[in-house]
């Protein structure tokens, strides 16, 4: 049996065209692929939609369209996407085949395109002899959104928060006896629900590890399905054990920035005890997402820019408060002329500033001023000498008393030290002596006398040890 596996499609006037373009792309590819039933694990809408909302008016006939191939089970995913009551109104936009809203915890067998439901959470023995006398192609085990208040109602707040998992690992057991009775008849049966695996990831690379999620892997196992199919997080991710398979889709499209892997939804192939799921990628939209520690690196991004047509784009940096205008905003939004969407987001640093430690506890202006100092490492002797003159003088005596230092700075520059040399005029300076001239003796040499080297004779003989043999015998 091809089951197609749908999963938080989100529709809302912010994800219209990213949603019901892929949404509509995955629909008719299931039909393409003659998939026998739909399943859409929670979250259709992303909020509470008006009636006349042209979202809502979309998600209808996507949905109508593919019950026209095929029965559609839609199950209640997270209150605040899909308030209690919305999916009612699908029920009423079926087309050739039903479209069932699993609202509560439950059984369903699809037969010959018509879906029976439980009275109760589980198949009771005579709904189970029924069931199996009347023939079912798959029995569905439905765990929608569970209410934390209604949950806290019946095994009280303090547990109500780490004992959910608990709770949902005992409904799940009790489904499995049922389950394995019916695989024994060759029976399919298929898990839905929507929530989160411990130890899941989510589509920011977020390992979900806590004592507060709904499932663990091994309590989906003991629900005995051959396919258990999951909504709420956003990356597709499957787990498989003995032939059988637990396994998100993921959003059908990508709706925030920053989110990792491909979108799409997944084509089961579910037999008894075996399940093989299929990702189907959908044309999800493009992002990029730079971030900058401090300021923007124009030339970084007019390199990034010339690969970002018809792609959404995020800026992020960091910058202080004193450079936030350093930044030029319009040059980055022409580089980015061309995608299809730039979203800024720049956080400015405020300059934290803080009073010198201890300055309070001082009781007078010189104390405080001298450990302003101390934690500055300012010398305080000249702020002293100007605090002594602030509080001890009038105005016009400060004034005079500052002209004056000026003045006398002034001609101190002009003065020449004391210390320095006059300077001697050029004409008072006597020429120096004339030195007297050693004298100079020239010795001819006769030109007999020179060795055929160019050796003076004499110093030939005396040099004639360096052409002898010193090794002679």
């Amino acid at each position: 049996m091809k089951i197609a596996h749908f999963s938080d499609l989100h529709y809302a006037p912010g994800n219209l065209e990213e949603a019901d373009r892929c949404f509509g792309f995955a629909t008719e590819h299931a039909v393409l692929m003659h998939a026998d039933v739909a399943v859409i694990s929670g979250d259709a809408t992303d909020h509470r939609l008006d009636a006349h909302a042209p979202s809502l008016h979309r998600l209808a006939r996507r949905i109508n369209g593919l019950s026209g191939s095929m029965p559609v089970l839609m199950l209640q995913g997270t209150f605040l996407h899909e308030p209690p009551g919305t999916l009612r109104n699908f029920e009423l936009m079926s087309a050739t085949h039903q479209i069932y809203v699993a609202e509560r915890v439950q059984q369903v067998s699809l037969h010959e395109g018509r879906f029976y439901a439980s009275s109760g959470p589980v198949f009771s023995e005579d709904e189970l002899r029924e069931v199996l006398s009347i023939g079912a192609d798959v029995v569905f085990t439905c765990l929608p959104t569970v209410n934390k208040g209604q949950l806290a109602a019946a095994v009280g707040a303090k547990d109500a928060a780490t004992g959910l998992e608990g709770v949902l690992s005992d409904y799940l057991s009790a489904a499995g006896r049922i389950n394995q009775q019916l695989r024994a008849e060759g029976v399919r049966t298929v898990g839905v629900s929507h929530g989160t695996v411990n130890g899941c990831t989510t589509e920011h690379g977020v390992t979900m590890a806590g004592f507060d999620h709904e499932f663990s892997l091994g309590s989906l196992f003991e629900a005995e399905c051959d396919a258990f199919m999951l909504g709420h997080i956003h990356k597709a991710q499957q787990w498989e054990r003995a032939g059988r398979v637990v396994a998100y889709p993921g959003s059908i499209g990508r709706f925030h920035y920053g989110e990792d892997g491909d979108k799409g939804y997944l084509m089961w192939d579910v037999q008894v005890g075996h399940a093989q799921a299929d990702f189907i990628v959908t044309p999800s939209r493009e992002t990029l997402c730079i971030d900058f520690d401090g300021p923007p690196d124009i030339q970084r991004l007019a390199a990034i820019a010339l690969d970002a047509t018809d792609k959404f784009v995020r800026i992020r940096w960091q910058v202080d408060e004193e450079h936030r205008q350093s930044v030029d905003r319009e040059a980055i939004a022409a580089l980015f002329a061309n995608a299809a969407e730039l979203k800024v987001e720049a956080r400015i640093l405020p300059v934290v500033r803080s009073r010198a430690q201890g300055i309070s506890l001082e009781t007078t202006i010189d104390r405080k001023i001298e450990r302003w100092c101390e934690h500055t490492d300012v010398t305080p002797g000249p702020l002293l000498d100007r605090l002594q003159l602030l509080e001890t003088g009038d105005a016009e005596s400060i004034a005079a008393r500052v002209l004056s230092n000026l003045i006398d700075s002034a001609a101190a520059l002009e003065s020449p030290p004391a210390d320095r040399p006059a300077a001697i005029p050029v004409a008072d300076i006597e020429a120096p002596a004339e030195l007297p001239m050693p004298d100079a003796t020239v010795e001819v040499v006769d030109s007999a006398s020179i060795g055929p080297s160019g050796t003076p004779s004499g110093l030939a003989g005396q040099l004639s040890w360096l052409d002898d043999d010193l090794f002679a015998a």
